[in-house]
């Protein structure tokens, strides 16, 4: 895979963002040149994006990093039509582009090795978590229409990057982590299961039914490699989502409820407040309109 190495000694330097509809399925990105990096985050669809000689299919929870490039060779354009959308945001690197080319296999240990002042992220690959991602850059959005300092838009730019290697990081820690090639799996299998099945009131019980193995045990081998208990990553997954829908839809709080599985709103606010700290209405209060743009 390639892979760009960013230097985060000091904060990247924000310049733009936003979200991005299709305004139909015949959408196609327009030709623009690239001057600095550009993250897509596809929250819908697939993004068919060409840039220099190479063509990329983004679907969503993906991201996709574009690096600056010297003109000619700078411009990114559609190659597909598609009713796709996704948040995007521009940012520099003081240092000069560093792309390397990673073997998938050892990418881990190359992030395992990495010093505290950079970041490596693919050009392209899946987000483990897609929806603290796409708060994260909600969050930066009200920061620009608030007219915050441009130094809390580079950090917040700064720890959208940082969390995105952090994701992956912790991804790939639990592939180095000393345990039988099986409980690995199975430690995957539970976290696509438990996503799958955010929409429902799923407990403990249930997976381990599902997987066919003992809840005891199976809680115990999740925890060990997770760091937290299983019931809790369920429970947090949950509320991941309702941050995703809470600011990025219309959705109403009762049909929110309802759609992660929860009896009523009373329930789910109570377990939404005992997590995030703030009842879903002043979560969803705290964000102002999202920035929209056509591409």
């Amino acid at each position: 895979m390639y892979t760009f190495e960013l230097s985060i000694a000091k904060p990247l330097h924000y310049n733009y963002t936003g979200k991005f509809e299709a305004p139909s399925q015949n959408w196609v990105h327009e030709n623009f040149p690239l001057i600095d990096y550009e993250l897509f985050v596809i929250t819908e669809g697939t993004l068919y994006i060409a840039y220099n000689e190479d063509r990329f299919e983004v679907k969503a929870g993906e991201f996709l990093l574009l690096p600056p490039g010297i003109p000619p060779n700078n411009r990114r354009r559609g190659y597909y039509p598609s009713a796709c959308s996704f948040y995007w945001m521009h940012f520099e690197d003081a240092a000069a582009p560093i792309k390397k080319e990673i073997p998938d296999e050892k990418y881990g240990e190359c992030l395992a090795s990495l010093s505290d002042t950079s970041l490596l992220l693919p050009m392209q690959g899946a987000i483990p978590a897609p929806e603290k991602i796409i708060v994260l850059m909600k969050q930066l959005q009200n920061a620009v229409r608030s007219n915050y300092h441009t130094h809390t838009l580079d950090y917040s730019a700064t720890v959208i990057l940082s969390t995105l290697c952090d994701q992956l990081r912790l991804f790939h820690d639990a592939d180095t982590i000393k345990i039988k090639k099986n409980q690995k799996q199975i430690y995957h299998d539970i976290i696509d299961y438990v996503k799958t099945n955010v929409h429902v009131s799923l407990k403990v019980t249930d997976v381990a039914n599902h997987f066919g193995y003992n809840e005891k045990y199976l809680s115990h081998l999740f925890g060990s490699i997770a760091g937290i208990p299983l019931k809790q990553f369920i429970l947090t997954n949950k509320m991941e989502t309702a941050n995703f829908m809470l600011t990025d839809s219309n959705a109403s709080i009762t049909d929110i409820a309802f759609s992660l599985g929860f009896i009523d709103s009373h329930n789910f606010a109570k377990a939404y407040k005992k997590v995030v700290g703030l009842t879903p209405s002043e979560y969803r209060n705290s964000f102002e309109k999202r920035m929209l743009f056509h591409k």
